[in-house]
């Protein structure tokens, strides 16, 4: 039963809001509605989340609902992976994070490395596409995919930042405390498998 209800809720919330974007009748909209508040109220009490934080990443959004996509960047040099210390936790993860609008996954992977570890790379291929939930810690209340991309490294230079307190290189041996929600070890080990092939099947589910 361990995380059942988070799936529960997650089914309720993407029912409610296929609801309020199809229904016509005011009756029917008013019924989803209350689903979806409820769905606020079960995540603050099991998380104490404030409602308004829940609200806005979880119970906010229009249409018919999607996953969202989360883009890092595999970039190894030396025998050595290239990590940032997140500011959020102190931790360390593949430089990444939500891919934007009218952007494509290879620009994604570009901007995050030069915002958050100063580096210039060129995206070579993508390694894995994973359900966030099925290869990472702290489930998220909705469905995320972590788009991966093997990156060769062309340049780098640690810029301060609003996101990141530092980058490094690490071998596999002596990796630091990872921020395991962004980045996990397995998923660094993938990252150096894949390295080693010119040729790789991405992963993924």
């Amino acid at each position: 039963m361990k995380d059942k209800w988070l799936e529960w809720v997650i089914q309720i919330q993407s029912i409610a809001q296929a609801g309020l974007t199809f229904a016509e009748n005011q009756y029917d909209i008013d019924r989803y509605q209350q689903l979806r508040n409820l769905t606020v109220e079960i995540l603050h009490e099991y998380t104490e989340v404030s409602h308004n934080k829940i609200r806005d990443l979880f119970a906010n959004e229009t249409g018919y609902q999607t996953p969202k996509v989360d883009v890092r960047a595999a970039v190894i040099r030396d025998d050595s992976i290239l990590l940032v210390k997140e500011k959020i936790d102190g931790k360390w993860s593949m430089p990444g994070g939500w891919a934007d609008v009218n952007s494509s996954v290879g620009d994604s992977a570009v901007r995050e490395c030069r915002e958050e570890a100063g580096a210039t790379v060129v995206p070579r291929r993508i390694v894995a596409l994973q359900h966030l939930n099925r290869h990472n810690s702290h489930p998220y209340p909705y469905t995320i995919y972590k788009v991966i991309v093997d990156c060769e490294l062309t340049g780098i230079e640690f810029v301060k930042n609003t996101e990141t307190l530092d980058s490094r290189f690490f071998r596999i041996e002596e990796l630091p405390e990872l921020s395991a929600e962004r980045t996990s070890k397995e998923q660094i080990e993938m990252c150096f498998e894949a390295h080693k092939h010119k040729l790789f099947e991405t992963l993924f589910d």
